[in-house]
């Protein structure tokens, strides 16, 4: 994840700030939704070298560019422009792309992502935009498929950030890794991909609410989870959508084999489902722990069938029981995130974030897990730690350990 550093200068005293701040440690300094109390409270933050992602900095300094152009088409004084401060909201238009260049990592791709869910029926080029942000995943998945996997899985163990955009987005590279291993081709891939994108296109702000709401879902949002697949495919086609393959497979990715037509795509459904299913185990909701990795492997595979079985275990041996950016703990009793995937299932390039006594490490230590005394123990939960991870800090603990 990319941070850039907060405009400590232009925040306003008492006004709603909008964005997650951290320090470069990775922890939260203040959680968006609060304000800036006193003017200590601005001198700690400055202290501390505030940061915000990427994706939020874009979207902020938006608003803002929006307001200093008004201020100056209505002849504002220079001095009244100088008292001009970030705005205490970020309308859901500011994380819709405007510009044709792809460039960010996940975190900005995933704010454009919501954003292109949320606002699908007034989105311009709706598909264009689609296809653009398709391409752009790809791109960083290329690169990057540990990372990938990292900063995707930390992601969805915040769901404050958004749910709908991080589980689209991970259960497009969890397919796109698996469809990669069982050999489909290029064509029936980028279906899939489209498809994993905007399965919830048609209740994406629900699917955000349900995921930090306390009550189990009414009855009209259940009976918004029965259509929303046949609402999502009347919301693709109305942006453009052309793709019969994708629309298909966003219809029937609940009922893989109840399509009456296209059997073509049944492999696709079936993949689909079962990433879905997957990712949506791992996430927490307020009403359930979230499963790990491993034990929403076994699930998968237990409860499949058809060709969903062989489809859930290459999905757990692509990914591995352990997948970057989740946790275990090591027999020594420390706490690690797993930073790569090993080559087999099993195996796992793990960091040591957390002591044995349930303190923050101050440095990142690499644990080589095929040693007797770092060997995995047992998954641990994302909500049981009570750290934030760094990416780069990881990665950065990962090669030092290796040189």
């Amino acid at each position: 994840m990319q941070y850039v550093p907060v405009p400590i200068d232009l925040l306003e005293i008492g006004k709603t700030i909008p964005v997650d701040l951290w320090d470069k440690t990775g922890k939260l300094l203040l959680r968006r939704g609060h304000n800036l109390q006193s003017e200590q409270h601005r001198e700690m933050l400055a202290a501390h070298e505030a940061l915000i992602t990427e994706g939020d900095a874009l979207a902020w300094t938006r608003g803002y560019e929006r307001m200093l152009h008004e201020m100056l088409r209505d002849g504002s004084s220079a001095d009244e422009i100088s008292r001009l401060t970030m705005p205490g909201e970020i309308p859901e238009s500011d994380f819709l792309a405007q510009e044709d260049d792809m460039s960010g990592g996940w975190m900005v791709l995933r704010d454009r992502l919501q954003g292109l869910l949320y606002q699908a029926q007034q989105a311009e080029q709706g598909a264009e935009r689609l296809e653009r942000l398709r391409h752009h995943a790809l791109d960083l998945l290329t690169r990057e498929p540990d990372a990938s996997l990292f900063v995707l899985f930390q992601a969805l163990s915040d769901p404050l950030l958004g749910y709908c955009a991080t589980h689209a987005l991970l259960s497009a590279v969890v397919c796109e890794l698996t469809a990669v291993k069982v050999g489909m081709g290029a064509a029936q891939r980028a279906s899939l991909f489209r498809a994993a994108l905007t399965m919830n296109v048609g209740m994406a702000r629900a699917q955000d609410r349900l995921a930090t709401q306390n009550a189990m879902p009414s009855e009209s949002q259940r009976q918004l989870i029965r259509d929303h697949a046949s609402l999502g495919v009347e919301t693709l086609t109305g942006i453009g959508l052309v793709d019969t393959h994708a629309l298909d497979i966003v219809r029937w990715h609940h009922e893989p084999d109840a399509a009456p037509g296209l059997p073509e795509n049944l492999q696709q459904r079936h993949l689909l489902r079962v990433a879905d299913v997957f990712v949506a185990k791992m996430a927490a909701r307020k009403t359930r722990l979230a499963m790990s990795p491993l034990g929403a492997a076994r699930s998968m595979v237990l409860n499949a069938s058809g060709v969903a079985p062989v489809l859930a275990s290459a999905v757990a041996t692509t990914v591995g029981f352990y997948p970057p950016g989740t946790y275990v703990q090591l027999v020594n009793g420390e706490r690690a995130v797993v930073v790569k995937r090993g080559p087999r299932a099993h195996d796992a390039h793990v960091v040591s974030v957390v002591n044995p006594g349930g303190m923050p490490l101050l440095q990142y230590l690499h644990r080589d897990a095929r040693e007797s005394r770092y060997a995995i123990r047992t998954p641990v939960n994302a909500e049981k730690i009570k750290v934030v991870v760094n990416v780069e800090r990881a990665y950065q603990a990962l090669a030092q350990g290796r040189a």
